[in-house]
């Protein structure tokens, strides 16, 4: 039996996503590494900045904050969010992201299993905050 090797990615060589809000980077993922059980990327968020509501009607979201405070709001409860906090979204819960701290927000998010194809993994709920602007049209990972 053949196994592949590991495969690395740097954000900085994923372009970034910004549509939804943030600087949202899909990492590893059947597009960048062939992945068959979910993906992985990182979500940069300024002060004041949002991500959009939504939710996965095949996937759980796994979130583990790296820097900054935040509110993720799941099925309009918030949930505050620090630096070292993880929280695991349920398959089908809306929930929207915002950073209302005075620092740049990292985190990283995980999301499993994955879609039956990918246009049916993401429903948004609201307006997009950046759906006008064509230079952020960037495909999902």
């Amino acid at each position: 039996m053949s196994t592949s090797p590991a495969q690395k990615i740097n954000a900085r060589d994923v372009a970034p996503n910004r549509r939804r809000g943030g600087d949202i980077r899909v990492l590893l993922s059947p597009k960048t590494v062939a992945s068959t059980s979910g993906f992985m990327g990182q979500l940069t968020l300024e002060p004041g900045e949002h991500v959009s509501e939504h939710y996965h009607p095949y996937s759980e979201e796994f979130l583990y904050v790296v820097r900054g405070t935040m509110v993720m709001k799941v099925e309009d409860q918030p949930v505050r969010l620090n630096a070292g906090d993880s929280l695991m979204v349920p398959i089908k819960a809306r929930h929207r992201l915002e950073n209302d701290g005075e620092e740049q927000a990292l985190v990283v998010f995980h999301l499993s299993p994955l879609a039956p194809r990918p246009e049916l993994g993401h429903v948004d709920t609201e307006p997009l905050p950046n759906a006008a602007d064509p230079t952020l049209q960037v495909g999902h990972g």
